[in-house]
């Protein structure tokens, strides 16, 4: 800057003016050099590298790329030259270089962060991501570097050594704990998540005290982020997790089968032994016929060896329409193609209850997924509600508006009749 004054006064120039005019110069002069150098790196030095990135074969550097770590590094270089023209300012030389160098220690902990960011990128490319995440553990990583930046940031500013903030960290514990709680609730939670393999991402998760039921989509220090069936998103701290119970349907995804868990509610005074005429027409249905023949025998026989007199027919064993309905139920789920036959498959009754006696259906569709179950389910129920009534069985169900009308219209023509007999 010197020489640029003496050029100046050289040229008659007022000294006064001179010097105000060669800091004036020097100022665009850096600021020149900076643009140069700042377009330079950007434009020519970044695009080469872009194109080495882009043209390899590897994957990861690509995500380098893309959360612009060479982008950010590229702002290094005018904060280098200011630092390196501070002393063209002496009386302003160490404002500008503890400004420079605040902002190469801000620009590291955005690289930082950039760097952190792209190595959960590359991480999740892995399979072994979906059962170990570490984004939180990133995060508390790119804590712990944002709380040494500032640190840094406030001592150079000051001229302190960084030891006497950190000598400080101990009394400010308690404040610390008190604003990191979440985060370090987060981070425990998270390690015991992890450890214990409670949640992956993709879980289908269901915890009605927080409304959540969807498939996991992102684990973070402090959140667990769950898109819902309905596609609205709940977030749950991650230590509710631990702290709460929450339902995890991984098992019954990797079983290959989801479970059907339904009752038929049959009208108990519907129940009763069964005619001949009735086992004549039981023969003839196809689930049927060897069960019906295998029964008959083994009953006869029992009733043959111990002499039981079949004219009373509460005598001895005999068949009755809810048991052959169940016989039915079994052989029908054995046969049906979307019944996963590895499983448990049983039809059993419940207690009877003031809505009748219930007929529970208990197995496993062999598919998974949502609307194919619902629809082997309705299929199901579809068919055994028809066909209940070829066993002279009833449904319970509670008497309807049209129950109550058509009682009354009956009532109505009997009474009718009755005043036309009189």
């Amino acid at each position: 800057m010197n020489y640029i004054s003496n050029m100046l006064l050289d040229l008659e120039m007022d000294p006064t003016i001179a010097k105000y005019l060669s800091i004036v110069i020097m100022i665009f002069f850096i600021a020149t050099i900076c643009i140069i150098a700042n377009f330079i790196t950007k434009k020519v030095v970044f695009r080469v590298i872009s194109h080495i990135v882009r043209s390899n074969k590897f994957t990861w550097d690509d995500m380098l790329l893309e959360r612009r770590v060479f982008h950010n590094m590229s702002h290094f270089v005018p904060a280098i030259i200011i630092y390196y023209f501070a002393s063209t300012f002496p009386s302003y030389q160490n404002l500008i270089e503890k400004g420079a160098i605040a902002y190469l220690i801000i620009m590291g902990l955005i690289v930082i962060n950039s760097v952190l960011n792209a190595v959960n990128d590359i991480y999740q490319t892995f399979e072994i991501s979906k059962i170990r995440p570490i984004k939180g553990y990133i995060q508390v990583v790119n804590i712990f570097f944002i709380t040494l930046g500032i640190i840094l940031v406030i001592a150079n500013l000051i001229g302190k050594s960084p030891l006497i903030f950190l000598s400080g960290i101990g009394a400010l514990s308690a404040v610390i704990l008190l604003v990191f709680k979440d985060s370090l609730l987060g981070l425990v939670a998270g390690i015991q998540l992890t450890a214990n393999d409670m949640v992956r991402m993709g879980d289908w998760i269901e915890m009605p005290k927080y409304g959540a039921d969807g498939n996991i989509v992102d684990i973070s220090l402090n959140t667990v982020k769950v898109q819902n069936f309905d596609k609205t998103i709940t977030t749950i701290p991650s230590y509710a997790l631990i702290s709460d119970s929450f339902i995890n349907w991984r098992g019954m995804q990797t079983s290959g089968g989801r479970r059907i868990k339904r009752s038929l509610f049959i009208d108990t005074t519907s129940i009763i032994f069964c005619t001949d005429e009735m086992i004549e027409k039981f023969k003839n249905i196809h689930y049927l016929s060897d069960h019906i023949i295998d029964r008959e025998r083994e009953i006869a026989e029992f009733n043959a060896r111990h002499e039981i007199n079949r004219n009373n027919p509460v005598n001895g064993r005999a068949l009755t329409n809810i048991g052959v309905f169940r016989a039915y139920i079994s052989n029908y789920l054995l046969h049906h193609p979307g019944i996963n036959q590895e499983m448990t498959l049983m039809v059993r009754q419940l207690a009877p209850t003031e809505h009748g006696l219930p007929v529970e259906i208990y197995a496993f569709s062999n598919d998974i997924r949502w609307a194919v179950y619902e629809t082997v389910q309705a299929d199901i129920f579809d068919h055994l509600f028809a066909v209940v009534q070829e066993f002279e069985l009833r449904l319970f169900q509670n008497p309807s508006g049209n129950d109550l009308k058509a009682v009354v219209e009956e009532s109505r023509k009997v009474s009718m009749v009755r005043e036309v007999e009189h």
